[in-house]
């Protein structure tokens, strides 16, 4: 079991109230609401690191010289026309 770390923060009156009704709507509380939508946060930060330290790796590698494909080139469904 991974330990919890508690931490005291302070909200503008509108916004704890907010809080208050999303974490009752969800049937949890305004403390483990806000640890799911920083550990989320935490979790995209990281997938976004992780792919931009791939790109940077891959680098240019991946990017063509070759002109785009056209349009119709891509789309043509013989037997639709």
């Amino acid at each position: 079991m991974k330990s919890l770390r508690n931490v005291t923060i302070t909200l503008d009156e509108e916004v704890a109230l907010w809080a208050r009704v999303k974490a009752a709507e969800a049937n949890t509380s305004v403390s483990r609401l806000l640890g799911g939508v920083l550990k989320r946060m935490m979790q995209q930060q990281q997938h976004f690191d992780r792919a931009r330290r791939d790109f940077q790796r891959i680098g240019t590698a991946v990017i063509s010289e070759a002109p785009y494909p056209r349009r119709e080139d891509l789309h043509d469904r013989p037997g639709v026309r």
